[in-house]
């Protein structure tokens, strides 16, 4: 049993669960003796063969914001494995979980050139973590900044990508409500630079197997497009993993895990272009908090 396996979490009766918006919901199976949902998190961290600095580094961002108040990313891009880690607080204004927060957290790990401006009313923000970053080797030079969208027609959000130089627009994001809402997902899928409905099937993105998630996300990126899934069930979530050729060790511990991680609804997301005439995935990723 390796140093992260070994500090695997299991549920408690007080556990809360979120979405990888860090909006609440009720879990979908009884929640007894069963995984949190970190322990995702902690087996890419047990494959990857990073060290022990990664878990000293997630206790860091717990000590200063608490428990269940980070959404993690683990993504998948060229047969290597990425985290990015995602904090919350709506309020905007007086907010307790601000990048000058977690910048302060962090500075036994690395140190960070990126002046936030907290006057600005954004209501998340996020990091690309890596061993180069947790090691002190380089700073943590960008934060992602995201934004409301007002004036949008659909729930939507902006994001910027702050360095010590510039501030830079990056993506845009469309929320729709699964159920009600898909022939908007449709349209909104179509209507893009990045994608041809004459030469591929919008099934190709639009996976029948998503069937009866809450919520889809489009994005709008600089050099594709990306769709998410959000809150699928474990059946989908094993199948996301397959699809998307994860490593067979990852895949495995959920397969293996179901019966402990069927309580959870997931969140899993791939970004896309058409190259071609065929639809290409350049990467994917899925997502839990801790």
């Amino acid at each position: 049993m390796g140093f992260f396996t070994k500090r695997f979490e299991h549920t408690a009766a007080q556990d809360k669960f979120y979405d990888y918006c860090l909006w609440e919901y009720k879990p979908a199976t009884p929640i007894s003796g069963k995984f949190r949902s970190v322990n995702l998190l902690l087996d890419s961290f047990e494959y990857a063969g990073v060290d022990e600095r990664w878990y000293a580094f997630l206790s860091a961002i717990r000590k200063s914001i608490g428990h269940f108040r980070t959404v993690f990313g683990v993504k998948y891009f060229q047969n290597r494995l990425f985290w990015e880690f995602y904090f919350y607080d709506y309020r905007k204004k007086n907010r307790q979980r601000s990048m000058s927060r977690i910048i302060e957290a962090l500075r036994l790990f690395t140190s960070c050139p990126v002046q936030p401006d907290e006057h600005i009313p954004y209501f998340m923000f996020s990091i690309d973590v890596d061993d180069r970053l947790i090691s002190g080797q380089r700073a943590l030079d960008e934060i992602h900044m995201y934004m409301e969208h007002p004036g949008s027609r659909y729930a939507s959000g902006i994001c910027y990508s702050l360095t010590e130089e510039k501030t830079t627009l990056e993506n845009f994001y469309f929320f729709f409500n699964a159920a009600t809402q898909m022939k908007d997902v449709v349209q909104k899928l179509s209507c893009s630079a990045y994608f041809d409905p004459e030469k591929v099937d919008l099934k190709q993105i639009l996976w029948p197997e998503m069937r009866g998630c809450r919520v889809i996300v489009t994005a709008n990126k600089q050099e594709n497009d990306s769709v998410y899934f959000s809150r699928v069930t474990i059946e989908q979530f094993i199948f996301f993993l397959k699809k998307m050729e994860y490593p067979r060790a990852m895949y495995s511990f959920v397969k293996k895990n179901r019966n402990r991680l069927d309580h959870l609804l997931y969140d899993v997301s791939f970004d896309y272009t058409v190259q071609d005439g065929h639809l290409e995935i350049i990467k994917s990723g899925y997502y839990g908090f801790f």
